[in-house]
């Protein structure tokens, strides 16, 4: 059953996740609190992945699939309005990782799939990230994504010997993206462990 065009991910689903944040103890070293902030990260790539689909299977356009993916982009990256400032640096560092995602899919609805490998990309990014050229280590991370949507897997340990800083950000939202691409089922909202 195909998605209706606008309800990939809505606003109101974006708000629910931010209350949770605001209404909750958030410890970051905590597992539940980092269960959630993953599940706020995956439940966008999920939504992102099913337009990927739709795109693969013809159900949508590129036109219209690029225009459902600008409508999550602006409803996820735009400003929060939590007060805490730690749960809004929290949500931020949500929101950095997700930047990837959507340029990854983007590229691969416009270019198709890089060349390459996911590893060699992400290593060109770090290097980019070295030599603070923020700009294309986000491009080489984004065509790590394209590769990871079509089905290349992102190699944990080079994840893990990431220095710090957006190359590692953007490569956790890709992690969520390739969960996303190969098991695209909807993290509940009220999914209470």
């Amino acid at each position: 059953m195909s998605t209706p065009p606008g309800e990939y991910y809505t606003d109101e689903r974006w708000q629910n996740w931010l209350d949770r944040i605001a209404d909750e103890e958030i410890d970051p070293e905590d597992e539940d609190s980092a269960r959630l902030l993953l599940n706020l990260q995956d439940d966008t790539a999920i939504a992102v992945a099913k337009i990927i689909t739709d795109f693969e299977d013809d159900i949508l356009e590129e036109e219209a699939a690029l225009e459902e993916l600008a409508d999550i982009r602006e409803v996820v990256l735009s400003e929060t309005d939590i007060e805490d400032e730690e749960k809004r640096m929290l949500v931020d560092g949500v929101q950095t990782s997700l930047v990837c995602v959507f340029y990854a899919a983007e590229e691969y609805m416009i270019g198709g799939v890089a060349d390459g490998s996911v590893g060699e990309y992400i290593q060109a990014a770090s290097d980019a990230e070295s030599e603070e050229d923020l700009d294309t280590a986000l491009g080489y991370c984004a065509q790590a994504g394209t590769r990871i949507i079509d089905g290349e897997e992102l190699d944990r340990s080079v994840a893990e010997e990431l220095e710090f800083g957006l190359v590692a950000e953007w490569v956790n939202g890709l992690d969520s993206l390739q969960t996303a691409m190969s098991d695209p089922e909807v993290v509940e909202e009220d999914d209470e462990n």
